[in-house]
């Protein structure tokens, strides 16, 4: 009798502007054959995942490779309630890329992370409109504002559990591929400040400029000032602790559940030069994940051998 074969689900993890990482990841996966039968997602990873499962991807990665510095501010609409962005126009942007689906009537199983703001705990969305899960999932805390949903406000599901591993075999996968964005991103914001060797990209200046320039013109440098912009020796800003902060905290809570209940196959992109906000760099998180899944693949005695070469991964 053949054996049965095993169920294979992916678990695409929270990280920002490194989520375009997961792109490439399910690239590769494409590239050698291997199509997972299911999919969840935390955060970045949930809007991922959301096209993937929506059968969207290819509208999504268009657009996400077209992203400029520019286009990310006009993304981010300031309002000062429960968060620096109301995320509205992201919304409307996904909405015309994936159009408005039910969970349930996508053609793979998926679901997505989030917390409970009030009980602290995670909820896992399983049915509704994909597109209010993928907004719940995102509503990163004191930058995007939390969303109310069934009678609770909801925001980032990194913050209870950055790879959804548990809730990928919740859904019936025998062996999940989970997708990290955080393992080396530890100190990154810190020393990125210090002495002459940073480098910023013409969207992490502009993005600067543009948060202390609502410092300046509404808070009259409050912000800069507590965080002690102004001493010889230069302090973290706002996004350097916010990004730091959650870079710790979420690669604390990631070890802590992975400890528990490992993946099959982990993938790791390096990422650590991507910055919180730095949406415009997609072919360089794309082409991370691309090469790291690839070398999972390769690496795995579970999941088929990739057999691209060289010349088919520089195209990607």
């Amino acid at each position: 009798m053949q054996a049965k074969r095993p169920v294979i689900g992916l678990a695409l993890g929270s990280g920002a502007a490194r989520g375009w990482a997961h792109i490439g990841v399910i690239r590769a996966l494409e590239d050698a054959g291997i199509r997972p039968q299911m999919v969840t997602g935390c955060s970045i990873g949930t809007m991922v995942a959301a096209a993937y499962a929506s059968e969207s991807l290819d509208e999504f990665e268009e657009w996400v490779r077209g992203i400029t510095s520019w286009h990310v501010m006009q993304l981010l609409d300031v309002r000062f309630s429960g968060g620096l962005i109301e995320g509205d126009s992201l919304m409307h942007s996904l909405a015309k890329l994936m159009r408005e689906k039910d969970i349930e009537d996508l053609s793979m199983p998926f679901a997505a992370v989030a917390t409970d703001l009030e009980a602290g705990r995670e909820v896992w969305v399983r049915k509704g409109k994909l597109l209010d899960a993928v907004r719940a999932s995102i509503a990163v805390p004191g930058l995007m504002a939390p969303v109310r949903q069934d009678g609770r406000w909801l925001v980032d599901g990194g913050l209870t559990d950055p790879v959804p591993i548990s809730l990928c075999r919740a859904l019936g996968a025998d062996v999940v591929i989970a997708v990290n964005l955080n393992s080396d991103l530890i100190g990154r914001h810190l020393r990125s400040i210090k002495g002459a060797a940073r480098h910023d990209t013409d969207g992490e200046n502009a993005l600067r400029q543009w948060f202390g320039s609502i410092d300046e013109r509404l808070l009259n440098g409050r912000i800069g000032k507590w965080l002690g912009g102004q001493e010889e020796e230069e302090a973290p800003g706002m996004m350097d602790v916010m990004a730091g902060s959650l870079d710790i905290m979420q690669d604390r809570i990631t070890r802590s559940r992975m400890a528990g209940d490992p993946p099959e196959v982990l993938i790791s992109p390096r990422l650590s030069r991507i910055g919180l906000l730095e949406f415009e760099r997609a072919e360089e998180s794309i082409k991370a994940g691309y090469e790291a899944a690839r070398k999972a693949i390769e690496d795995s005695e579970i999941l088929p051998k990739s057999d691209l070469n060289d010349d088919e991964a520089d195209r990607r």
